[in-house]
Order: C-alpha cells, then sequence, then structure tokens
C-alpha cells in the first residue's frame, strides 16, 4: 500500500495541492451556530431474540424438552463505550456484521422492538434522551421524490427545516451553499430519477440525501455509509464537508466502509468494531500508537483505515485463516477492555471547537409552524403530481373512460320496467363503483408516497395534519374536482337524468362527496398497514360491507337482523340513497314521486303500475322517502371522520423494520477447502473485448412525443479490454461508467420516452456479437440488489441460482458444493443462513447483498464478467477479498470488466488496464495501468510517490464545484487533458461489416436453461421464498376467503319473496367482484416477481415459459383451496340449492373470475411499466365488464354486447343465474300488499335476458380463463422479445 503517510495521519504534500486536497478555504456555509453536544455511551449492549418463533416453542414444550432453553439470543453489540465531544467528527470502522450500523441506530434512538434488549445508557449533555437536541440521521437508502430535481428537493426540505427567523434569502443562499459544497452544481437542475425513469446516479442521489439532513443545522449528525456510491474525489469532498461542520461545534458521527488515507487524516474520534465488541474507542491520534504498542505497528505508506479495518476482521476464506485471524481478534477485544478498566488510551478531553459568531439556533423550534408546512407541502405535491403525467392522467382518463363507456351502456334509459331496472344499475355506478376505483388507486399510490412521510415525520419535519391537509389541496384542481366533475357532466346526461340544474348539481355534490370519501378511506387503510396486500385487503373488504349494506345488491329489509345495522355505518348506503331520491322522488311534487311510462291504460290509478312509481322503487330498496340533505350530512361526516381516523393511526401507530429470524441449514464440513478454480468450466475460451469510437446519445421525448435535445453520455471511446486482467473503468459521477456497462450488456431498451443511439462498434474477438452471444458469454453484477429473494437465505438463494445457472452436466451434489465453495470465497458464511430480507423485513447487512449478487454472477465462470461498482458498501477487508477473488477469476482467461469508486491502495498494482473516463464520457487515458501515470506525468501532473494512484486519477478529472474560481481551473485543466488524449490517438476507421454469429463467438452461445431443468427448481424456490412471505400469504388468501364471509353474513339466508328477487340477483352479480380480487392479489405479488424474472432473464437463466408457468402453477393451488372454501360458505351457509353439482359449479365460477383477474393484472402490470397507471386502466376494464354483466344493466349496445362475449362475468351470470333460480316461486312479502313483476325464476331470467344454456356458459367461462392465460403469456413473450430484431442486426445506430 503507497498511500497516506508513514504515521498514517500527515498532512498532504504540497505537489498533490493540484487536485482535490483539503481545502483551507471551503465555502463558509452560511448556517446559524447549534447548541454544544457532548455524546457518552456507556456499555452498551444489544442483543436479539432469534429463536424459531411460537411455533417452535410450542413444539418444544410438546416434546417435553426440559433443558432446552425456549429463547436464542445473538449479541449484536456488546458492552461499548465511546465519547463523541461537540466539534467533532467521529468515525465508525468495522467489517461487515461488525455493528456499525446497529450502534448508529441505537446512538439515534432509531432502533427498537419486543425482539431487542438495550442495555447500557447513552446521553446527550447529560440528559438520556435524544428529543432534547436537535438531531438528523442520513440514512443508507435514499427517500427522495424523484420527480424533483435536486435543487427542488433542497429548497423544499430548507423551506421545512429552516423555518422562521431564517429569512427566505438565507434559505436560497444555504441551499445553493450545500449545492456548492456538495458538488452537486452540474446535476442542481436534473431530475432524481427512478429505476424507471434515470435521473441523478446513486453517488449524486447519497449527496442530496446528505444535503437535506444537513439543511435541518442539526447539533448531532448521525450519518450510516455516507460515502458508499461516491467516487474517491467526491467522498474526500464529502467528509471534508463534515469537518468543516464539526470545527463549527456540531457532534458528526458517521459509519464507513473505505475511507481513503486523507479521509482518514480528518477523523477526530474512532470506534473500531469487530463482532459488535470494541477493539477501540478514543482519539484517533492515539489509535496508531495503541496498536504499535500491542505489536501491530502501521507499515510505512499504508492506509491507517485499511490496516485496522484488516487487523480486526475474522477471515473465513479457509479454516487456517479463520483461526489465525480470530485468535488476533479475540486478543484485541481483551486488549481494549483491560485498557478501558485501567483508564488508559481513553482520553476524553474537549475539542475546541470554532463557533462562528451569529445567533444559536434555538431548541424550542424543531420545525415549522403548521400553516407552513401546510403551504409548502402542498407546493411541493402538487409538482410532484403534474409531474407524473402517468399518474395523472391516469385519474383523468378513468373518469372520462369510465363516463362515455357506463354512459353508452345505460345510454338514454327509457321509463319501461326493464329501465327503472336500469337506472338503479346506473345510480348504484354513478354512486359506489366510480368510488371503488378511486379507492383503488389511491391505496396503491399512497403505499408509495408514504414513505417519505414516514420519514419526515419520525424526523418531526412534518406533522399528521400537515400531510392530510396538503394532500388533498394540492389535488383539489388537478384531481379532486376534475375527476367526479367529468364523470358527472358526462354520465349524467349521456343516461338521460332529468336536465334540471338543481338534480344534476345534487349529483355531482354526492359524487364529489363519494371521491373524498374514497381518498380519505384510502389514507386510513394505509395507516392501517403500509404494504399494498394488507392495504387493498382492507379497503376490499370495507368497500364490499359498504356495497352490500347499500341496499341495491341485497334490499335493505332483507339482509339478516344481525346484519342490519351495519347500513347505517355504510357510506355506499347514503350515497345510493341520496342519488336514487334525487331520482325517483326529488325535486317532484307528486306524492308517489316520478312516474314512469306504466303500459296499463289506466295509468297511475291502475294497481299494476305502482312498482312504475318513483316511491314503490325507494321503498324497495328500503331507502326513506326523504332521503337527500341528511346523507348528504352523512357524506360530509364520513369524510371527516374517516381524516380524522387516518390522522390517529398515523400519528400513534409506530412504523418499524421487522428483523429476520436465521433459518437452520444443514453443516458442510468441507466448507472452504475448495479451490475456486476446481469447478471451473472446461474449454473455457478466452474473449477480448475492443470498443471501436464507441459512443452513446439519449434522445428524449416529452409528453406529446415530440423529440427534445439530444445529450451525449459517452464520447468516441476506443479501448481493448483483455483477458487475464482486471479492466478498471474510473471516473466521477455522471461519467458513463455505469452506462457504458449497460450499453455493452445489451441492457439499454428504448422506450416512448427515451431513445438510446449509438455509434461505433462492440467487438467480441474482432466479430460484431448478436445480441444471443452477448447473453451467453456475459454475467452481469448491477449496481442494485433487486434480483435476491427477500425470504430466502444467502445458502438458498446461491444454491438456487447454481441450480438454474450451471450446465446441465453438473450433479446436484457438484452444484451445491460450487454454491458453497463460492459462498467462502465471497465471506459470506457467518450470514449464510440469514434471511436476506428486504425493506420491510430486516436481514443481512448492504454490503453482504452485495456479495451475494455477485457470488450467483460468478457461479458460472462466464467468459466476461462486467461488475458495476462490486465494492460499493462494503468495508475495506471485504472489497480486498472480493478483489482477490475477482483476480483468480481474471487469471484462469476470464475478462472482467468493472468500474471502481474508490480502489484500495494496494489494489492499483493489480490494475490490467484503466479507462478514465471525465463527466460527460469523455476519455482521458485508456491503455494498460502501468502507462497511465506515465501518461499524465508526461502532460505535467505527477503522482506523488504517498498518494494512491486511483485517487490520484479521480481527484485529476473531477471538476471541483464548490468554488468558482477553482471551478474554471479544474475544468480547464479537465478539458486539456481530454484534448491531449484526442489528439495522441491514430484515427480509427470504424468497421461497416456486421457478422451475427461467426463461427468462432457461435461456439460460445450458452442457451438458457431448459424448461424441464428450469421449472421444478422455480417451483420450489418460489414456494420456500412464498411460505416465508406473511405479505403473499395475506394476498393469496385473505381477499377470497374475507369475500366469501362478508357475503355469507349479508345474504344468509335467502328469502323468497318477491323483495329477494332483487337479493338474489343481487347476490349472483357480487360473485363478479372476485374479478378484482384476482386483479388485487397480481397488484400485490406480480410486479415484484417480474421484476426478479426481468434480471434473470437478461442473465439468460430460464425463459419466459419457465417463469410464466411457475407463477401459474404456484398460483393455482391457492385459488383451488380459497374457492372450495367460498363455494362451502356460499352454498350452505347462505342458502343456495344444497347439491353437489351447485357446490363445485361455484367453486369453478370462484376459480374461473379470480384466474381471469389475475391473467388481466399480468397483461397490464406487463404491458406498462408504471403500476399506479396499469391499476387505473385494469380497474375500468374490470368494471365495465362487471357492469355489463346482465344483471346491472338490461339493455347493452350491440356493439358493446359483441365485446362482453369476452368477457368472463357474462358467462359466469350466464350460469349462475339459471342454476341457482329456475323452479323457484316467489310469494307476496306481505298479505295484501301489490305483489307486481315476475313471480318465478323463469319469468326473472327472461326479464334479465339470462334465460341462455347454463352448461354452455360454464363451458365458455373455462375457455375464458385459457384464453386469458394464454394472451397474458403471449404479452410476456412479445414484451420480452420487443426489441430482438433490433438486437440481430447488431448493435443500434444512429444513421
Amino acid at each position: 500500500m503507497d498511500d497516506g503517510s508513514e504515521a498514517g495521519h500527515a498532512e498532504m504534500p504540497a505537489e498533490y495541492h493540484h487536485g482535490q486536497a483539503v481545502d483551507k478555504a471551503q465555502n463558509d456555509l452560511s448556517f446559524h451556530a447549534v447548541q454544544a453536544v457532548d455524546v457518552q455511551v456507556r456499555n452498551l449492549s444489544v442483543d436479539i431474540n432469534v429463536s424459531g418463533g411460537s411455533f417452535a416453542n410450542l413444539s418444544a414444550l410438546f416434546k417435553r424438552k426440559r433443558n432446552a432453553p425456549t429463547e436464542t439470543h445473538k449479541t449484536i453489540l456488546h458492552d461499548v463505550n465511546a465519547y463523541m465531544p461537540s466539534g467533532s467528527l467521529t468515525a465508525i470502522l468495522g467489517g461487515s456484521g461488525s455493528g456499525k450500523t446497529t450502534m448508529l441506530h441505537a446512538l439515534s434512538h432509531r432502533i427498537g422492538g419486543s425482539r431487542l434488549r438495550i442495555e447500557g445508557s447513552i446521553v446527550y449533555n447529560g440528559s438520556e434522551r435524544i428529543s432534547t437536541v436537535r438531531n438528523a440521521y442520513v440514512m443508507q437508502h435514499d427517500v427522495l421524490i424523484p420527480t424533483l430535481t435536486v435543487r427542488e428537493s433542497l429548497l423544499y426540505a430548507a423551506e421545512l427545516r429552516l423555518p422562521p427567523p431564517a429569512s427566505p434569502d438565507e434559505r436560497r443562499q444555504m441551499v445553493e451553499d450545500v449545492i456548492l459544497e456538495l458538488g452537486l452544481k452540474e446535476c442542481a437542475n436534473t431530475r432524481i430519477g427512478d429505476n424507471v425513469h434515470k435521473g441523478c446516479s446513486g453517488g449524486e442521489k447519497r449527496r442530496t440525501s446528505l444535503g437535506v439532513q444537513m439543511l435541518a443545522n442539526p447539533s448531532v449528525l448521525f450519518l450510516d455509509e455516507v460515502t458508499t456510491g461516491l467516487d474517491a474525489a467526491s467522498a474526500f469532498q464529502l467528509v471534508s464537508t463534515l469537518k468543516l461542520l464539526a470545527s463549527k461545534g456540531r457532534t458528526i458521527i458517521i459509519t464507513i466502509h473505505q475511507p481513503r488515507s486523507e479521509i482518514w487524516a480528518l477523523f477526530d474520534r474512532l470506534v473500531s468494531l469487530s463482532g459488535g465488541a470494541s477493539v477501540y474507542s478514543g482519539p484517533a491520534k492515539d489509535c496508531i500508537p495503541y496498536f504499535e504498542n500491542l505489536g501491530f505497528a502501521l507499515p510505512a505508506f499504508v492506509n491507517p483505515a485499511e490496516f485496522f479495518i484488516d487487523l480486526a476482521a475474522v477471515d473465513i476464506r479457509s479454516p487456517d485463516l479463520e483461526e489465525a485471524s480470530s485468535t488476533r481478534v479475540d486478543m484485541l477485544k481483551q486488549a481494549w477492555r483491560i485498557s478501558s478498566e485501567n483508564g488508559s488510551w481513553t482520553s476524553e478531553q474537549k475539542i475546541d471547537a470554532e463557533l462562528p459568531p451569529g445567533k444559536i439556533s434555538k431548541l424550542g423550534r424543531k420545525h415549522a409552524s403548521l400553516g407552513r408546512q401546510i403551504r409548502v407541502l402542498t407546493a411541493r405535491t402538487f409538482k410532484t403530481t403534474y409531474r407524473d403525467p402517468m399518474g395523472m392522467a391516469g385519474s383523468l382518463i378513468e373518469a372520462c373512460s369510465m363516463a362515455i363507456i357506463t354512459g353508452w351502456i345505460f345510454l338514454n334509459l327509457d321509463g319501461s320496467l326493464a329501465g327503472i331496472r336500469s337506472r338503479q344499475g346506473a345510480l348504484y355506478t354513478a354512486g359506489a363503483l366510480q368510488g371503488y376505483l378511486i379507492l383503488l388507486f389511491e391505496t396503491y399510490r399512497l403505499t408509495i408516497d408514504i414513505e417519505l412521510f414516514d420519514r419526515e415525520y419520525a424526523e418531526k419535519v412534518t406533522s399528521v395534519p400537515a400531510f392530510l391537509i396538503s394532500r388533498r389541496l394540492a389535488r383539489l384542481f388537478v384531481e379532486d374536482l376534475p375527476v367526479p366533475l367529468i364523470y358527472s357532466v358526462i354520465f349524467y346526461f349521456m343516461v338521460g337524468f332529468d336536465a334540471r340544474a338543481n338534480q344534476f348539481l345534487v349529483f355531482f355534490a354526492v359524487n364529489l362527496l363519494l371521491h373524498y370519501i374514497a381518498v380519505t378511506l384510502a389514507t386510513l387503510c394505509v395507516s392501517v398497514t403500509r404494504n399494498f396486500a394488507g392495504a387493498s385487503f382492507i379497503a376490499n373488504m370495507a368497500f364490499t360491507l359498504q356495497s352490500l349494506g347499500c341496499g341495491y345488491f341485497v334490499q335493505s329489509n332483507q339482509i339478516p337482523v344481525w346484519m342490519r345495522w351495519l347500513k347505517w355505518t355504510a357510506y355506499v348506503f347514503y350515497g345510493f340513497g341520496a342519488l336514487a331520491a334525487n331520482e325517483f322522488v326529488g325535486h317532484t311534487s307528486n306524492s308517489v314521486g316520478r312516474v314512469y311510462d306504466c303500459p296499463a291504460p289506466e295509468g297511475i290509478s291502475d294497481a299494476a303500475c305502482e312498482e312504475y312509481t318513483g316511491a314503490y322503487v325507494m321503498r324497495s330498496l328500503g331507502f326513506p322517502p326523504d332521503w337527500i340533505v341528511r346523507p348528504i350530512l352523512v357524506l360530509l361526516a364520513f369524510t371527516v371522520a374517516f381524516y380524522l381516523g387516518a390522522a390517529v393511526a398515523l400519528k400513534y401507530k409506530k412504523v418499524g423494520l421487522g428483523i429476520s429470524r436465521a433459518r437452520r441449514a444443514e453443516l458442510d464440513t468441507s466448507l472452504g477447502r475448495e479451490d475456486l478454480a476446481a469447478h471451473s468450466l472446461d474449454g473455457r475460451r478466452s474473449v477480448r473485448v475492443n470498443l471501436q469510437n464507441y459512443s452513446l446519445d439519449i434522445q428524449k421525448r416529452t409528453w406529446s412525443l415530440r423529440k427534445s435535445e439530444k445529450k451525449s453520455i459517452l464520447k468516441s471511446v476506443n479501448t481493448t479490454f483483455e483477458p487475464g486482467i482486471l479492466n478498471v473503468i474510473m471516473g466521477p459521477s455522471g461519467s458513463g461508467k455505469t452506462s457504458l456497462l449497460n450499453l455493452m450488456a445489451d441492457r439499454l431498451r428504448d422506450s416512448l420516452s427515451t431513445i438510446y443511439q449509438t455509434k461505433g462498434a462492440l467487438k467480441f474477438n474482432d466479430a460484431i456479437p448478436s445480441a444471443e452471444v452477448i447473453r451467453s458469454v456475459c454475467s452481469y453484477v448491477c449496481q442494485d440488489d433487486d434480483a435476491l429473494f427477500p425470504c430466502l437465505t444467502v445458502r438458498e438463494n446461491l444454491r438456487f441460482a447454481a441450480a438454474l445457472r450451471l450446465p446441465t452436466h453438473f450433479s446436484k451434489l457438484q452444484k451445491r458444493q460450487r454454491a458453497d465453495s463460492i459462498l467462502m470465497k465471497m465471506g459470506l458464511r457467518d450470514c449464510a443462513d440469514n434471511l436476506v430480507g428486504d425493506e420491510l423485513v430486516k436481514g443481512i447487512s448492504g454490503g453482504e447483498k452485495r456479495r451475494v449478487t455477485i457470488a450467483i454472477q460468478i457461479l458460472t465462470d462466464p467468459q466476461i464478467l462486467l461488475l458495476d461498482e462490486p465494492t460499493s458498501g462494503l468495508d475495506a477487508f471485504t472489497a480486498s477479498s472480493i478483489m482477490t477473488v475477482l483476480r483468480g477469476l481474471a487469471e484462469e482467461g476470464r475478462t472482467l470488466i468493472l468500474t471502481i469508486h474508490q480502489a484500495r491502495s494496494d489494489l492499483y498494482s493489480h490494475f490490467g488496464s484503466i479507462l478514465l473516463l471525465a463527466r460527460g464520457g469523455s476519455p482521458v487515458f485508456a491503455g494498460k495501468a502501468s502507462d497511465m501515470l506515465p501518461h499524465l506525468a508526461a502532460l505535467g501532473f505527477r503522482c506523488p510517490t504517498t498518494t494512491n494512484p486511483a485517487d490520484f486519477a479521480l481527484d485529476l478529472v473531477t471538476v471541483n464545484l464548490q468554488h468558482a474560481d477553482k471551478e474554471n481551473a479544474t475544468r480547464e485543466k479537465v478539458h486539456s487533458l481530454i484534448a491531449d488524449w484526442n489528439t495522441s490517438q491514430p484515427p480509427i476507421v470504424p468497421t461497416t461489416s456486421q457478422i451475427s454469429v461467426p463461427a468462432e463467438l457461435g461456439s460460445l452461445a450458452r442457451s438458457s436453461t431448459s424448461f424441464t431443468i428450469a421449472f421444478p427448481i422455480l417451483i420450489q424456490r418460489s414456494f420456500l421464498n412464498f411460505r416465508r412471505s406473511p405479505t403473499a400469504l395475506i394476498a393469496r388468501t385473505t381477499q377470497v376467503l374475507g369475500f366469501a364471509v362478508i357475503l355469507t353474513l349479508f345474504f344468509a339466508p335467502l328469502q323468497s319473496n318477491t323483495y329477494s328477487i332483487q337479493s338474489r340477483l343481487g347476490f349472483i352479480q357480487e360473485i363478479a367482484a372476485l374479478y378484482f380480487v384476482g386483479m388485487l392479489q397480481n397488484v400485490a405479488i406480480y410486479p415484484t416477481e417480474k421484476a426478479v424474472f426481468y434480471r434473470e432473464h437478461d442473465d439468460n437463466a430460464y425463459s419466459v415459459a419457465s417463469f410464466f408457468l411457475t407463477y401459474t402453477v404456484l398460483e393455482i393451488p391457492f385459488e383451488i383451496f380459497t374457492s372450495l372454501i367460498f363455494a362451502l360458505l356460499i352454498v350452505i351457509a347462505a342458502g343456495l340449492p344444497r347439491t353437489l353439482a351447485l357446490f363445485f359449479i361455484v367453486a369453478f365460477n370462484c376459480f374461473a373470475i379470480v384466474s381471469c383477474g389475475e391473467s388481466v393484472g399480468i397483461m397490464f402490470n406487463t404491458f406498462f411499466e408504471h403500476t399506479g397507471f396499469a391499476v387505473n386502466v385494469t380497474s375500468v376494464i374490470l368494471s365495465l365488464a362487471t357492469i355489463m354483466g346482465g344483471v346491472m344493466s338490461l339493455h347493452i349496445p350491440a356493439f358493446l354486447q359483441a365485446w362482453n362475449h369476452l368477457s368472463p362475468i357474462k358467462w359466469s351470470l350466464g350460469n349462475l343465474a339459471p342454476y341457482t333460480l329456475r323452479g323457484l316461486y316467489f310469494t307476496c312479502p306481505e298479505a295484501g300488499s301489490g305483489c307486481g313483476g315476475p313471480r318465478t325464476g323463469e319469468e326473472v331470467l327472461s326479464l334479465y335476458n339470462l334465460d341462455t344454456n347454463p352448461g354452455v356458459n360454464l363451458a365458455a367461462l373455462g375457455v375464458c380463463v385459457i384464453i386469458y392465460r394464454t394472451v397474458a403469456w403471449g404479452i410476456l413473450e412479445v414484451k420480452r422479445k420487443r426489441w430482438g430484431w433490433k438486437a440481430d442486426l447488431g448493435m443500434r445506430k444512429e444513421k
């Protein structure tokens, strides 16, 4: 190692000041001075209950294991002591799993739970309450709004975190200072972006998150792995900024993985952890002498941070290394324990901090006033709403399409008996179904938006009332008013309701209130549970209660006595009742209400005309005659009540992170003894990768599909990546490193909004490869780790990946041994049996996930291995271990191409070739690593002998954006470096030949795992992951079962009088709601599984058919089980004819409708990347199918009737109605009362045009199931092959 000074913390040499050395004249950040806070930690211990849970404990009791403990605890932190005075920058160092993040969580009081036990004390200026000091926390996970720019994100953060007395000018100045200080100037006006719409790089997002927290101007600032994802120059600039903040009296506490030596020199205090225990805790200046006294002297020109992290790490790559390193670490722990008890090496003198003149921030005012919060949040939400055109368009398109198509279904209804019944269906559609679609969409959208609120609420930046009020104010004129108004205007007049203004205004007012009830109910559902599966279950069950209690599907007086009271708690009862009264008895002086077209010659005086009067309709629905004003007032009360309920839940229901339990697995005593090359594939052929004038431009399209300005990402790159060496791509954030890897791996896909245009050539062994060859010979390790199964252990993820990816000539035992060997080599043994975890369940650390992702990709020994930041998020020791593994892979003849941000000083000597890029994608150097420093020296930039060459090169090509004068100087320097390199390279004539699959490359092509092998493996993997996922189990089982219970409670027992005709038809119609259940199940599960499949399919692991049939096969058993339970409740309890045939008919109908709903969900969630938009479109289609089923509308236009033949609802109602109504006779409800209308089941079927062949309809329903699923399969196949025809022509080029 050749970086740093012999002491490890000496000042930088003078000749290095041309780069990004410590700047003594940094920006004077315009923050107010803060209260000085000292943090003291005494005997901090944290352990967690890792027992198998209640089932395991019950099993132990049943087996009478007297001596077996019922609980097992794992120690995360043990007896840690630390002192962090004000004015200090404290670094917590240690390898992955050492307890760094847990300690930071404990210090910031962000850890808790029934399974955790925390002992010891943490005091802040003598108080154990962290709420007494202003503090902020920068998490590893960036929580930012993707549609805002960097500057906008910081401005809104300043508005919330810096309330008056800070003036608007002061806030703007602070934001600009932070942008300059964090090097965000060039991306200040770039949107944050997400996985679908690319924006800022990962490093820029990281710095923006830090900037948000800096604007809170805290006394204590906690930062978890804040330099992860940053290049070495940016990381140094960032930590220098933290040092500046600390020097002004703040207490800065950070965890950090790979600090360069210049960063080490900035630390005031250190806490070094190993296995949860301290090996050192004290001043940074005393660390080196302390370890020297123990016999561990720091070698000359070695980075102290890397040396001490290596020293405290247990090397588990082999038993011998593990034994030696464990002995050393145990000795270090014991030595520090003795030193602490003796009081040596624990100097705790206070660091003198320079407190700038000015007013000290007042502690009492921690956040903005309610009015200010509402104003800022409203402006922010409004901006994010109109910048999400798919989301906003989804709501407006849904309103227009639903109004037009349902208006067409109920077009110009007449006054006949069928017309009257259709009017009821039209009013129910307006009063209930339209609100249900809004409920589903808002529920999905809130499950995404709520994450930012949870973060800001935990930081006391926003309040619950501000969040709730601002969310509705921001959408008042873009959604809340337009959606119900558009729907009302179109639907009302198409149906042919009375054109009087007062009647229309009542109709609109009711719809407006129902819209607000839907969005407030969605908020209440999400406030109870944050995941979509749980929230949609609550929303769906709540709406089912509402729809059944409203009086349309089941006549109010026909509801069983024990459930009848629920109608008074159903908002749809009041909404549907108000709409019905407005249509049938409102705005008329006639005592019988509105009179429709009775065919009797005597007119209204004829008793047969009673059912043509509005009063009769209201009585048959169970509503009072005067039922407009009171329901409207009740609807307003519902809106307030739901929002108040949501406010209470958001305020008092704690949102925390679950912690996964370890899973038992069989042990293999041979682990660690394998040679990495022992299982390498025979016949490996080396591949040389050559780039000739390789460039990439991005052409964006606006919402109107007009092309915007073209942006250049890579500019004429010429280089060769040789096999057998490490080929490293370096450059600052925004230099195009990741884009280059994505382009080489054929992972860039054009879309409606983005077009990728390339020039030049990519060649493998001097031939242009086809897309098939690229996928066969390349493995690609992306920056994110979203292709891992959260409910599988590390070992299981690897073993399943090995089974899917390794060739067929490997036996099962060899595949398992290969997976276990890679597990050991990647240092994953200690977490091998831990669940990976996700955002809901804490599993392994971020660094461990990174290693698992890399391990999966190197299982197959690919000819070309592309790695995007493989050491990002890893500690220095683990990063070194991984680079050793990668070097071993390269030395076996593979071509390894990797990007790297922060390279250890001892790794540079192992680099074979380097491609150095400047921001904007311009090459500065491309060639042998040994030639880079001489090339730079010839240009006048000589690397000091005490400097890490990788850091030196990155500093050299980084533009200093913190100061205007230095920006100009460094920008000119970078431009001259680019120009010098371009002029020094001979011109390359681009090739014009395109060889799709030459013989040499064709022999390298590897087909994906066959269906017969992949399918059973995928079934086993998915079932195991599914079984351990509570969210998935809830999504698959609770919706249908809950729906069945509610139907039974409302309809049992079905009666046989004329009023029950409506209830029986409503009962059959309600079964159609299972269509929505299938869609909701799909939305809760499919998008996540699709994302994993896309990643593995890009790796050519298995086919679309394997994934699709796995998803289907795992879905079917749950649908069969829930359908049988559904039929049991519906047939036996509700009171349908209790025959075995009808039991299976109902079960099949349930299965078929849910399956078709799943298929429609697959179609639109595959077709649209925006899940919220897909939910809206799908909901509209399902709603139309439900309306056209045959009960709600009796006169459907011919064109729509033709389309209706594609709907499973038509065929379901077409067989259920005859099977359940034929042979029934309906009596009069009361002696002497009018008893007009149909009296037999056959007459009812004739009236509703349902007197058809039920057997044929049942068979047609089965055909629908097959056709729907086949179409969904076809859409997925087409989606994955969308650009295959372009890829087969070679690289996509701009002509």
